[in-house]
């Protein structure tokens, strides 16, 4: 059996556009008709150049390949062009083509994909979720720095049965951080804490994200605000380059450090865990390197105590790769969801996800469990320029 074919989609995602505004899907299949689908995270570039990207990688290294061997499809995609470091577009066009290659590798041996990275250990995955605007009742996303309406939608969730719910009243955030919190900022993330911890009590977790905003002596400072409201969290509270540096802020504070979606490869995540710079590693399986890199990192993260909290923003095609990571990790600490993976991310699968009251349910199905609606991806076309995700280009004081 050897790939033979490539197809790309770049699919719009309908307003609210909860989880990026487009996703990019690929789709492997084999010379006996088997189909495998993975997804691409955000990168520096566009939809177009992805696609090219993911066309070439597939020309030089996929097509004709055993779907077996991933792990020399890896070092061939790592190495390419002289290279053998960390490179965050090559990760992500790997990422999405080794999740196809697990669908597929699934899809032959008939078994689910978390069987194939060691068997599955939980029988269902806690699951938190950021706070959206309810649309339906009219909210935008200025929901996101108003800290009583923040407040009542974390009880709604924590109705829902979340027993986490995350939240960053710290932005925006610029390619010009870090940089220190203002007073004025400061006041609202307490605030924020407050109320939140006020409405849900000690149903939920909070998960205070932040993108790495701050310098060293910034987030030390804030995270002594928050310490009282005991987050399970402060997520990447200094830039990611140099985990020496957010080492210092974990030492500084109580709070657990969260680090890791914008990460790629063993080889990062490994300075995070040698610098003890965070305790919960947030690996994004669309970027990192693809699931058997994602689940290299677990392991390494178990040797140090450390667990993990797969990441999502982006599509269910990703969600469903996190949801297999974590079935099949002893140290999984709490899945990323995008609400109850309704609307445009069940609409665009053939087997929606299964959440029950704040758990997604690992499939049984072989291979991802899921299948793509090729006709609704086609009737929903991404034609921008826009990245997936974007920082403010202006200077924050």
């Amino acid at each position: 059996m050897k790939i033979k074919g490539l197809k790309t989609f770049v699919v719009g995602n309908p307003p609210p556009s909860f989880g990026g505004q487009y996703f990019i899907f690929v789709k492997l299949v084999t010379d006996d008709g088997i189909e495998g689908l993975g997804e691409v995270y955000g990168t520096a570039f566009g939809p177009k150049v992805m696609v090219a990207a993911i066309e070439d990688m597939f020309q030089r290294y996929v097509e004709g390949m055993d779907p077996f061997h991933i792990e020399k499809l890896w070092r061939l995609a790592y190495g390419s062009g002289y290279t053998l470091r960390p490179d965050v577009t090559t990760m992500s066009v790997l990422s999405a083509i080794e999740i196809a290659l697990w669908d597929i590798k699934g899809k032959v041996t008939g078994k689910p994909v978390y069987e194939l990275l060691g068997g599955r250990v939980h029988e269902r995955l806690r699951a938190y979720t950021y706070i959206y605007p309810d649309v339906a009742k009219g909210q935008d996303s200025s929901i996101y720095w108003n800290a009583e309406a923040s407040a009542e939608r974390a009880a709604h969730y924590v109705g829902m049965g979340f027993t986490g719910i995350k939240f960053d009243p710290a932005a925006p955030y610029s390619p010009f951080d870090p940089r220190q919190p203002s007073l004025e900022s400061m006041d609202l993330c307490e605030k924020f804490c407050r109320l939140i911890r006020e409405a849900v009590g000690s149903k939920a977790d909070l998960l205070f994200g932040t993108h790495g905003q701050f310098t060293t002596a910034g987030a030390t400072r804030l995270a002594k605000r928050l310490e009282k409201y005991e987050p399970l969290w402060f997520e990447e509270p200094t830039p990611p380059e140099k985990p020496e540096e957010m080492a210092l802020v974990a030492r500084g504070t109580s709070i657990p450090i969260a680090t890791g979606e914008r990460l790629v490869t063993k080889y990062e995540f490994a300075r995070v865990l040698e610098n003890r710079a965070a305790a919960i590693l947030q690996m994004q399986v669309g970027r990192v390197g693809g699931l058997l890199e994602a689940k290299k990192i677990a392991s390494m993260a178990e040797s140090y105590y450390a667990q993990i909290a797969p990441h999502l923003y982006a599509g269910p095609v990703i969600g469903m790769a996190n949801v297999h990571l974590a079935a099949a990790a002893p140290n999984f600490l709490i899945l990323e969801s995008i609400e109850t993976w309704s609307g445009f991310h069940a609409k665009i699968l053939k087997q929606p996800v299964r959440f029950e009251a704040g758990y997604v349910i690992p499939p049984t199905l072989p291979g991802l469990g899921i299948e793509l609606d090729e006709d609704v991806a086609r009737a929903h076309p991404y034609t921008g320029r826009n990245l997936h995700l974007e920082m403010t280009n202006k200077v924050i004081q």
